[in-house]
């Protein structure tokens, strides 16, 4: 056999390998935690098949199930195309009474003004959340965190990622929020609803309150999965569906928005996702701004996480500043409440119910360097009195708390247009408040 036939044979040998180890990277890369990707009907195969995306494409643009196994290396950046982190929140601990919300926003090129409202907004949601009780105790509030519609995400997953699981560590979640950019695309909205009723982890509890909300302005029904699917998975789990379209509400009912919510027991909302959303000022901003700021100091970052998460939460504080200052004393006022909890990366809430326990885990460089040359006794001192600096701080955030309240509701009733107008925050609460009522919870 000549030279030439042994070279051309060759060459033909590497192509299939490349070709086999490079299926199987790609399969691989389609499940995470939560398993493969729920099954769907067979025209969505079809739909997959013609839209013959390669390797190349696959590997630059993650999914929701993708996200945990891809490193920024090998998402090939732009000058624009966002860097998507690989590690999620901490699962949350079991409780006995919880309100979970999964917010699934759309992020195609038009909805700039819809992320701008929820990133403005969600503190003043949780914080209002916050506020329900029931069986006299407060609920445990989860959020989780998902993106549809853009081009940067992979089509083979619908253009959807899953952000962030449900949680309670809402400064990760915000965190993320804040880094979410628009770009594209295609919105499958039956698929986003189907993919985040199957794959979170929705308490089994059927008096717990189960909530999505998906936001977008496109027809509804688009995609291989169709509205049916998606309702039967999310009544399955016991999630109400509540649906928002970001344009005119006759508009939104000839596009499908109302069909799935009508089918789940949820509620169709429209907003103008463009509308400038009122913040008061009041004159009680520039204490409430000073007490955060030293509440932010009695947080002592422990472990892997400590530093990391400390700068996090001054960042965020700045991140929702630049919205106004209503909104980082919102913040404020969230961090009084009990659902505010720190446990896995700042000392004072990790050992709240058992200092000496939590301690014995602790390895001395987990601590914080000031910490690190002190005895025990000291530590315990140290601790004990940052523990003692927050307790009064939040004292002193619920009081002005009241008074911004009260000053609000007032000022309110002398505005022409108050808090009624149509944005993402007031048709959110207003769904969550009915529905936290039905399941039992108070405000």
């Amino acid at each position: 056999m000549s030279d030439y036939h042994q070279i051309s044979i060759s060459g033909m040998l590497v192509f299939i390998i490349v070709l086999f180890f490079g299926s199987c990277q790609v399969s691989e890369d389609t499940v995470d935690e939560n398993g493969p990707n729920p099954p769907v009907n067979q025209s969505q195969n079809n739909q997959n098949a013609s839209n013959n995306i390669n390797l190349a494409q696959v590997q630059q643009a993650p999914n929701q199930q993708q996200s945990q196994q891809f490193s920024s290396a090998r998402l090939g950046t732009t000058s624009n195309r966002p860097e998507y982190d690989t590690i999620q929140p901490p699962v949350p601990p079991p409780a006995r009474n919880r309100i979970q919300v999964a917010l699934l926003l759309d992020t195609s090129n038009s909805m700039d003004g819809l992320i701008d409202q929820a990133k403005s907004q969600l503190w003043k949601m949780v914080n209002e959340l916050a506020k329900a009780t029931k069986e006299e105790e407060a609920p445990q509030i989860e959020l989780s965190l998902f993106e549809y519609g853009n081009d940067w995400l992979s089509s083979e997953a619908g253009y959807i990622r899953k952000v962030g699981r449900l949680t309670i560590d809402l400064e990760w979640i915000s965190d993320k929020l804040f880094k979410l950019t628009t770009n594209g695309g295609d919105e499958y909205c039956p698929w986003a609803i189907r993919d985040a009723a199957g794959i979170l982890d929705w308490s089994d509890n059927p008096n717990d309150l189960k909530i999505i909300f998906i936001a977008g302005n496109e027809p509804f029904a688009q995609g291989p999965v169709t509205v049916r699917q998606a309702c039967e998975r999310a009544k399955e789990k016991g999630i109400i569906v509540n649906t928002i379209h970001c344009g005119g509400y006759d508009e939104g009912i000839r596009d499908g928005w109302g069909d799935l919510a009508a089918c789940t027991g949820g509620k169709y909302m429209n907003i103008d996702q463009n509308e400038k959303v009122v913040h008061i000022p009041t004159p009680y901003d520039d204490e409430v701004l000073a007490l955060n700021k030293k509440l932010n100091d009695t947080y002592i970052g422990y472990g892997s996480k400590g530093s990391s998460y400390k700068e996090m939460q001054v960042a965020n504080d700045a991140s929702a500043g630049n919205y106004s200052s209503a909104n980082t004393r919102t913040r404020a006022f969230y961090k009084t409440k009990k659902n505010y909890s720190n446990t896995s990366w700042d000392l004072v809430d990790a050992t709240e119910k058992d200092y000496d326990g939590f301690m014995k885990g602790v390895e001395t460089k987990e601590l914080p360097e000031e910490m690190q040359k002190m005895s025990k006794e000291e530590q315990k001192e140290y601790v004990d009195q940052k523990r003692t600096e927050r307790q009064e701080l939040q004292k002193e955030l619920k009081t002005l708390e009241q008074k911004v309240d009260a000053y609000i509701v007032e000022k309110r009733k002398e505005m022409a247009e108050g808090d009624t107008k149509n944005t993402l925050d007031n048709v959110m609460m207003d769904a969550i408040r009915k529905q936290a009522e039905d399941k039992g919870f108070k405000f």
